[in-house]
Protein backbone atom coordinates (compact mmCIF):
# COMPACT_ATOMS: atom_id res chain seq x y z
CA UNK A 1 0.00 0.00 0.00
CA UNK A 2 1.27 3.46 -0.89
CA UNK A 3 1.05 6.04 1.89
CA UNK A 4 0.03 9.47 0.61
CA UNK A 5 1.76 12.35 2.41
CA UNK A 6 1.15 16.12 2.47
CA UNK A 7 3.95 18.47 3.55
CA UNK A 8 3.07 21.68 5.42
CA UNK A 9 5.81 24.19 6.28
CA UNK A 10 6.30 27.86 5.50
CA UNK A 11 9.97 27.19 4.66
CA UNK A 12 10.35 25.94 1.08
CA UNK A 13 13.77 24.45 1.87
CA UNK A 14 12.30 22.35 4.68
CA UNK A 15 9.57 21.08 2.36
CA UNK A 16 12.13 20.26 -0.31
CA UNK A 17 14.23 18.32 2.19
CA UNK A 18 11.24 16.35 3.43
CA UNK A 19 10.12 15.61 -0.13
CA UNK A 20 13.57 14.24 -0.95
CA UNK A 21 13.61 12.08 2.19
CA UNK A 22 10.13 10.65 1.69
CA UNK A 23 10.53 10.15 -2.06
CA UNK A 24 13.40 7.76 -1.34
CA UNK A 25 10.88 5.25 0.05
CA UNK A 26 8.95 3.31 -2.59
CA UNK A 27 5.85 3.00 -0.42
CA UNK A 28 5.56 6.75 0.34
CA UNK A 29 4.20 9.34 -2.09
CA UNK A 30 4.25 13.10 -1.51
CA UNK A 31 0.95 14.24 -3.03
CA UNK A 32 1.11 17.93 -2.20
CA UNK A 33 2.57 20.81 -0.23
CA UNK A 34 1.26 23.87 1.61
CA UNK A 35 3.00 26.84 3.24
CA UNK A 36 0.24 27.74 5.69
CA UNK A 37 -2.33 26.00 7.87
CA UNK A 38 -5.36 27.30 5.98
CA UNK A 39 -3.89 26.17 2.67
CA UNK A 40 -3.10 22.84 4.29
CA UNK A 41 -6.78 22.25 5.03
CA UNK A 42 -7.65 23.03 1.41
CA UNK A 43 -4.85 20.77 0.17
CA UNK A 44 -6.08 17.89 2.34
CA UNK A 45 -9.55 18.23 0.85
CA UNK A 46 -8.01 18.17 -2.64
CA UNK A 47 -5.35 15.46 -2.29
CA UNK A 48 -6.79 13.27 0.53
CA UNK A 49 -3.45 12.30 2.08
CA UNK A 50 -3.08 9.56 4.68
CA UNK A 51 -0.51 11.50 6.70
CA UNK A 52 0.25 15.21 7.05
CA UNK A 53 3.65 16.46 8.23
CA UNK A 54 2.65 19.74 9.88
CA UNK A 55 4.89 22.59 11.00
CA UNK A 56 3.65 24.27 14.18
CA UNK A 57 4.93 27.80 13.74
CA UNK A 58 3.54 29.47 10.62
CA UNK A 59 2.73 33.18 10.15
CA UNK A 60 -0.95 32.95 9.17
CA UNK A 61 -2.78 29.85 10.46
CA UNK A 62 -0.52 27.90 12.83
CA UNK A 63 -0.18 24.15 12.94
CA UNK A 64 -2.27 23.73 16.10
CA UNK A 65 -5.30 25.46 14.57
CA UNK A 66 -4.81 23.58 11.30
CA UNK A 67 -4.53 20.22 13.07
CA UNK A 68 -7.77 20.82 14.94
CA UNK A 69 -9.48 21.78 11.65
CA UNK A 70 -8.19 18.64 9.93
CA UNK A 71 -9.39 16.38 12.74
CA UNK A 72 -12.91 17.75 12.25
CA UNK A 73 -13.03 16.50 8.65
CA UNK A 74 -15.15 13.45 7.84
CA UNK A 75 -12.11 11.33 6.94
CA UNK A 76 -9.22 13.09 8.66
CA UNK A 77 -5.59 12.23 7.91
CA UNK A 78 -3.11 11.38 10.63
CA UNK A 79 -1.01 14.42 11.58
CA UNK A 80 2.61 14.43 12.70
CA UNK A 81 3.70 17.84 13.95
CA UNK A 82 7.17 19.14 13.14
CA UNK A 83 9.04 21.27 15.64
CA UNK A 84 12.52 22.52 16.45
CA UNK A 85 11.89 21.82 20.14
CA UNK A 86 11.40 18.63 22.16
CA UNK A 87 7.91 18.71 23.66
CA UNK A 88 7.31 22.43 24.26
CA UNK A 89 3.89 23.87 25.06
CA UNK A 90 2.93 24.34 21.41
CA UNK A 91 3.67 20.67 20.72
CA UNK A 92 1.41 19.77 23.63
CA UNK A 93 -1.31 21.96 22.14
CA UNK A 94 -1.00 20.23 18.76
CA UNK A 95 -1.18 16.78 20.36
CA UNK A 96 -4.28 17.74 22.28
CA UNK A 97 -5.76 19.09 19.03
CA UNK A 98 -5.46 15.61 17.54
CA UNK A 99 -1.93 15.13 16.22
CA UNK A 100 -0.74 11.53 16.29
CA UNK A 101 2.78 12.43 17.37
CA UNK A 102 5.66 14.80 16.80
CA UNK A 103 9.08 14.89 15.21
CA UNK A 104 11.87 17.39 15.72
CA UNK A 105 13.15 18.76 12.44
CA UNK A 106 16.63 17.30 12.90
CA UNK A 107 15.24 13.74 13.16
CA UNK A 108 17.33 11.35 11.01
CA UNK A 109 15.74 10.64 7.60
CA UNK A 110 15.21 6.92 8.28
CA UNK A 111 13.29 7.75 11.46
CA UNK A 112 11.06 10.21 9.60
CA UNK A 113 10.19 7.53 7.06
CA UNK A 114 9.51 5.00 9.83
CA UNK A 115 7.32 7.46 11.72
CA UNK A 116 5.16 8.14 8.65
CA UNK A 117 4.72 4.42 8.03
CA UNK A 118 3.82 3.68 11.65
CA UNK A 119 1.31 6.50 11.96
CA UNK A 120 -0.31 5.55 8.66
CA UNK A 121 -0.79 2.00 9.93
CA UNK A 122 -2.22 3.15 13.27
CA UNK A 123 0.77 1.85 15.20
CA UNK A 124 2.69 3.67 17.91
CA UNK A 125 5.31 6.13 16.71
CA UNK A 126 6.28 7.39 20.16
CA UNK A 127 9.01 5.39 21.84
CA UNK A 128 8.73 4.87 25.61
CA UNK A 129 11.43 7.51 26.21
CA UNK A 130 9.63 10.07 24.02
CA UNK A 131 6.31 9.20 25.69
CA UNK A 132 7.82 9.84 29.13
CA UNK A 133 9.13 13.21 27.89
CA UNK A 134 5.72 14.04 26.47
CA UNK A 135 3.85 13.17 29.65
CA UNK A 136 6.33 15.01 31.85
CA UNK A 137 5.53 18.20 29.93
CA UNK A 138 1.79 17.79 30.32
CA UNK A 139 2.06 18.83 33.94
CA UNK A 140 -0.55 18.12 36.55
CA UNK A 141 -3.94 17.36 35.12
CA UNK A 142 -5.15 20.99 35.54
CA UNK A 143 -6.11 18.89 38.06
CA UNK A 144 -9.71 18.38 38.93
CA UNK A 145 -11.61 18.66 35.66
CA UNK A 146 -9.25 16.77 33.35
CA UNK A 147 -8.67 14.12 35.98
CA UNK A 148 -12.40 13.70 36.51
CA UNK A 149 -13.10 13.32 32.79
CA UNK A 150 -10.19 10.91 32.27
CA UNK A 151 -11.17 8.80 35.28
CA UNK A 152 -14.76 8.54 34.04
CA UNK A 153 -13.54 7.41 30.63
CA UNK A 154 -11.24 4.75 32.06
CA UNK A 155 -14.10 3.47 34.21
CA UNK A 156 -15.90 2.45 31.00
CA UNK A 157 -13.18 -0.09 30.23
CA UNK A 158 -12.95 -3.73 31.15
CA UNK A 159 -9.93 -4.79 33.21
CA UNK A 160 -8.28 -6.16 30.05
CA UNK A 161 -8.94 -2.97 28.08
CA UNK A 162 -7.53 -0.91 30.95
CA UNK A 163 -4.37 -3.02 30.92
CA UNK A 164 -4.01 -2.47 27.17
CA UNK A 165 -4.61 1.26 27.59
CA UNK A 166 -1.91 1.50 30.26
CA UNK A 167 0.56 -0.41 28.09
CA UNK A 168 -0.22 1.73 25.02
CA UNK A 169 0.10 4.81 27.21
CA UNK A 170 3.65 3.79 28.09
CA UNK A 171 4.61 3.87 24.40
CA UNK A 172 4.45 0.12 23.78
CA UNK A 173 3.80 -1.17 20.26
CA UNK A 174 1.08 -3.69 19.51
CA UNK A 175 3.67 -6.47 19.50
CA UNK A 176 5.03 -5.38 22.88
CA UNK A 177 1.54 -5.14 24.38
CA UNK A 178 0.72 -8.60 23.04
CA UNK A 179 3.86 -10.10 24.57
CA UNK A 180 3.39 -8.46 27.97
CA UNK A 181 -0.31 -9.35 28.27
CA UNK A 182 -0.10 -12.81 26.64
CA UNK A 183 -2.49 -12.14 23.78
CA UNK A 184 -2.24 -12.06 20.00
CA UNK A 185 -1.47 -8.87 18.09
CA UNK A 186 -4.86 -9.17 16.38
CA UNK A 187 -6.54 -9.12 19.79
CA UNK A 188 -4.48 -6.09 20.81
CA UNK A 189 -5.50 -4.26 17.63
CA UNK A 190 -9.14 -5.05 18.38
CA UNK A 191 -8.79 -3.71 21.92
CA UNK A 192 -7.08 -0.54 20.66
CA UNK A 193 -9.94 0.08 18.22
CA UNK A 194 -12.42 -0.28 21.09
CA UNK A 195 -10.31 2.11 23.20
CA UNK A 196 -10.59 4.83 20.55
CA UNK A 197 -14.39 4.61 20.85
CA UNK A 198 -14.71 4.13 24.61
CA UNK A 199 -12.17 6.81 25.52
CA UNK A 200 -13.40 9.18 22.79
CA UNK A 201 -9.92 9.65 21.38
CA UNK A 202 -8.47 9.82 17.88
CA UNK A 203 -5.13 8.06 18.29
CA UNK A 204 -2.66 6.32 20.59
CA UNK A 205 -1.15 9.58 21.84
CA UNK A 206 -4.54 10.53 23.22
CA UNK A 207 -4.79 7.17 24.98
CA UNK A 208 -1.52 8.06 26.72
CA UNK A 209 -2.88 11.49 27.68
CA UNK A 210 -6.10 10.01 29.15
CA UNK A 211 -4.11 7.44 31.14
CA UNK A 212 -1.82 10.20 32.39
CA UNK A 213 -4.63 12.58 33.27
CA UNK A 214 -6.34 9.84 35.29
CA UNK A 215 -3.15 9.29 37.26
CA UNK A 216 -2.62 5.77 35.89
CA UNK A 217 0.70 6.26 34.10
Amino acid sequence: MTVRVLLVDDDALVRAGLRMILSSAEDLQVVGEADDGARAVAAVREHKPDVVLMDIRMPEMDGITATAALRRLDAPPQVIVLTTFHADEQVMGALRAGAAGFLVKDTPPTEIVTAVRLVASGEAMLSPSVTRTLLSHLGDAETSERRRIATERLARLTDRERAVATAVGSGASNAEVAASLFMSEATVKSHVSHLFTKLEVANRVHIAIVVHDAGQS
